[in-house]
């Protein structure tokens, strides 16, 4: 039983550590950082959280490659059945 807590407290500190580097790449100087940050936030299913984080992403980007990507991801995120149905539940 202590085993399966300590693993899933583990789990839930390598999670936060994974989102928490790409969150930083996403606002990156470096165009190719923040275009591999949206690699990865389109990699994971939606939350309130990236949706929230690609909204003030496309207020900030100033090239319009990666706004229209995170657009797109945006789009994608919002209409995601699983994240009505979650936040319908609460």
């Amino acid at each position: 039983m202590l085993a399966v807590a300590a693993a899933a407290a583990l789990g839930a500190l390598l999670v936060r550590d994974q989102i928490t580097r790409h969150r930083r790449g996403l606002f990156s100087s470096h165009p190719l950082r923040r275009l591999a940050a949206l690699g990865y936030i389109a990699s994971r299913s939606a939350s309130v959280d990236s949706i929230l984080l690609l909204r003030d992403f496309i207020a900030w980007e100033q090239q319009a490659l990666l706004r229209r990507r995170a657009a797109a991801l945006l789009a994608r995120m919002e209409q995601d059945p699983a994240l009505v149905l979650s936040s319908e539940a609460v």
